[in-house]
């Protein structure tokens, strides 16, 4: 440590975001100088998204110690193997979008690229039956994969669906055992230093003032740092992402949680089911040019699967993301940096990626701009990265009965994602560039679930012989069905790993990996099993 080291860092908000940062510092900052306050009021709610998740979850909660069996006890957690989209690329439609790859490439083939052939040659089931994770999901199935496993279930890829604000309450736990200092006020005034315009400090309602030589404002929308203080800026992505609105309420669970999410395209929107295992969390996004207030709280009042459990919340928001993630000595996190529909679970993962790139160019009292650059140039990719994907979404549909659909189906769309998908139409060629989130995997499942199919394959899967090839294809998609049809059901695995009630202490330090408990057989499969047998 030296004189310009920081001493105080300020956390202005609690919720996900806020305690997230919290659980992190107390991890990585915990150097006996480094001072942690994490500022929030009682009286201010948080919008609580984040329910699904994408893989990267399970580094997170790794490095911040948390042992994963009693994370989904404290959270009512359960698995998540992937996205089932319905009703997006047409009506009465359905495809999965899995974690994981696709099977195995052939002697430097892309397997989607054999698949591509294979499918011009002869009818065969749809990709997803050569998925681990969308198989097993399909069935209804789930299996840790231990780290010697040798069966297909070595390919299988999992997130999680949790309680937000149980995640919350588990991460308060957890950075206050590590001497986070948590203060209770409502911020009524920022004071800004007048040589250069940071933040000095805060002021609470009831006169105490907060000082700090970074601050994270993790305040919500209003973005009370970011924006309010330091006029920053956002960009408004409402011309591409047309829906401003959305609508929440839980529901009683009234069968076994699935272990995917599900996202249904409605008439100006779409909804979303995140089975827990004490609650089904529900909600519709909407464009308000199209649908208002009241009718898309009707709408979902009307989809619910069991008996309501709370009031519905609704959410006005803008699609976009502020200038600068990181402006002087204040960095957003959650949605003071911005905001992006959660069709694909991403809320949560920007706030870790945010976390991790902060912690990885954690600056001193000097504060150096070459530093602040690269976060906000990261930050400013990962965004666009996100929204082109989530774009494809709406761009990549047949559907032409509603006035939302015709517009988002003939929109302009940004130059991105326009050469990435001009590529693919062509020869089913993807390429991803520095840290693009989403994988080949990803793109492919969406756009051969809504339609966007390669009029040719790349020359060099022709270049494989076509009986090896179909011989080799048949074996491992043979072997996925054979491998979820022997695992426990989902509901079967979380009651063995997870029985205990919510934990109100500390959690403990991180154990090994459980082994993949004895196989056994499941319900009924919650949709279509992907190339099942006849």
């Amino acid at each position: 440590m030296n004189e310009h080291s920081i001493r105080d860092v300020v956390i202005v908000g609690g919720g996900t975001a806020g305690w997230m940062a919290a659980a992190a510092f107390s991890r990585f900052l915990n150097n006996g100088y480094t001072r942690i306050t994490l500022v929030e009021s009682d009286e201010i709610g948080t919008v609580g998204v984040g329910e699904a998740t994408i893989p990267p979850i399970l580094r997170f909660n790794q490095m911040i110690g948390l042992d994963e069996n009693e994370f989904l006890a404290a959270t009512g957690g359960t698995f998540k193997l992937g996205i089932e989209f319905v009703d997006w690329g047409g009506l009465g439609e359905r495809y999965f979008h899995p974690f994981g790859n696709y099977a195995q490439d052939l002697q430097g083939v892309h397997f989607h690229q054999l698949y591509l052939r294979e499918r011009a040659r002869r009818p065969i089931p749809d990709i997803a039956a050569w998925s681990m994770s969308a198989v097993a999901a399909s069935l209804g199935k789930f299996g840790r994969p231990s780290a010697s496993a040798q069966s297909p279930v070595r390919e299988l890829f999992y997130a999680f669906h949790f309680d937000a604000g149980l995640y919350a309450q588990l991460l308060r736990r957890l950075s206050e055992s590590r001497g986070i200092v948590r203060v209770e006020g409502k911020i009524t005034d920022v004071t800004l230093r007048p040589e250069d315009g940071y933040v000095q400090s805060v002021t609470l309602a009831d006169g105490r003032t907060i000082a700090g030589d970074l601050f994270i404002d993790c305040s919500g929308f209003r973005g009370l740092l970011i924006e309010e203080a330091l006029e920053t800026g956002y960009e408004d992505w409402r011309h591409w992402l047309p829906c401003d609105r959305a609508v929440a309420a839980p529901c009683a669970n009234v069968r076994e949680p699935d272990p995917f999410t599900r996202s249904t395209a409605h008439a100006a929107g779409w909804q979303w089911r995140i089975p827990l295992q004490h609650r089904m969390g529900n909600g519709l996004v909407y464009c308000s040019d199209y649908l208002d207030d009241d009718t898309a709280e009707q709408q979902l009042l009307a989809a619910l699967e069991g008996p309501l459990l709370a009031d519905p919340r609704r959410i006005r928001f803008t699609p976009g993301r502020r200038r600068e993630s990181w402006s002087r000595n204040v960095v957003a996190l959650g949605l003071s940096s911005g905001f992006l529909e959660p069709l694909e679970s991403t809320s949560i993962h920007l706030i870790q990626s945010g976390i991790a790139r902060l912690i990885a160019l954690f600056p001193d009292k000097r504060f150096d701009p070459i530093e602040r650059f690269e976060y906000n140039r990261q930050m400013r990719d990962l965004y666009e990265d996100i929204r082109d994907f989530i774009i494809l979404h709406y761009k990549a549909t047949t559907r032409t009965d509603s006035p939302f659909w015709n517009r988002v189906r003939t929109m302009e769309i940004p130059e991105s994602l326009a050469h990435k998908i001009a590529l693919f139409e062509h020869k089913g060629r993807l390429f991803r560039e520095g840290n693009e989130l989403f994988t080949t995997t990803s793109w492919v499942a969406v756009c051969l679930g809504q339609h966007i199919v390669p009029r040719e394959h790349e020359p060099a899967a022709d270049a494989l012989d076509e009986k090896l090839v179909a011989q080799a294809l048949e074996q491992m998609r043979l072997g996925y069905w054979d491998t979820a049809q022997k695992m426990p059901s989902h509901a079967e695995f979380l009651a063995r790993i997870a029985p205990q009630p919510v934990s109100q202490t500390p959690p403990s330090p991180p154990q090994a990996a459980d082994a993949l408990p004895v196989f056994s057989f499941a319900q009924d499969a919650p949709f279509a099993p992907p190339g099942s047998p006849v």
